[in-house]
């Protein structure tokens, strides 16, 4: 895992890169959250690809529609696939649209975003760049309300996931006979500082 190191606000960005996308901000739900990743890969935090993960084509109607007329330079406007991990992506990716809301098509690009996002090594809000944990509840609950709702003790959201991937097969991965007795309670549940 990497160093923590905070994730910066929107109060000391509102002139910068993050200040630039909201201003043209389509006034969609996601867009917050879409700037939010934006302005973190600009000053290299998170783990997400170029393109948030997205293909060319998904990222510039993306961009388009949430961010009418902005242009991002081209360090961050250019995909890169990785190659490896393709069955997990791809469970990962079926699990996020089955349980998306179905209220805004976006909500197809954030389940490609924080399938993107498992692949990194630390705390899924901070591999999307996301600036708190408080930010992936939302983007959660908004995209994936149904999925979001089983998460009823607050497990942390990339294990959270996984979990499911592995009730799905089931595979039992915890030998502990409940959560509140398993000695690595803390580490699935509780704050992700």
């Amino acid at each position: 895992m990497r160093t923590a190191r905070a994730m910066p606000s929107p109060v000391a960005d509102r002139t910068g890169l993050y200040g630039l996308l909201m201003a043209r901000a389509g006034g969609l739900s996601n867009d917050d959250l879409f700037a939010r990743m934006l302005f973190s890969q600009a000053v290299g935090l998170g783990a997400l690809p170029p393109g948030l993960g997205l293909a060319p084509s998904g990222f510039a109607v993306l961009m388009a529609r949430h961010f009418p007329g902005f242009t991002l330079p081209a360090g961050l406007a250019a995909p890169s696939m990785e190659a490896e991990r393709h069955a997990e992506r791809d469970e990962l990716l079926t699990l996020l649209r089955e349980h998306c809301a179905g209220a805004d098509v976006s909500e197809r690009w954030v389940a490609e975003i924080v399938t993107a996002a498992c692949m990194g090594g630390d705390h899924l809000w901070q591999d999307l760049g996301l600036w708190s944990r408080v930010d992936l509840s939302r983007l959660m609950t908004q995209n994936f309300p149904a999925l979001a709702a089983k998460n009823t003790r607050n497990m942390k959201w990339k294990k959270f996931l996984y979990k499911q991937l592995c009730e799905r097969e089931g595979v039992v991965v915890c030998h502990s006979p409940s959560c509140e007795v398993c000695v690595d309670y803390a580490k699935c549940f509780g704050p992700e500082d």
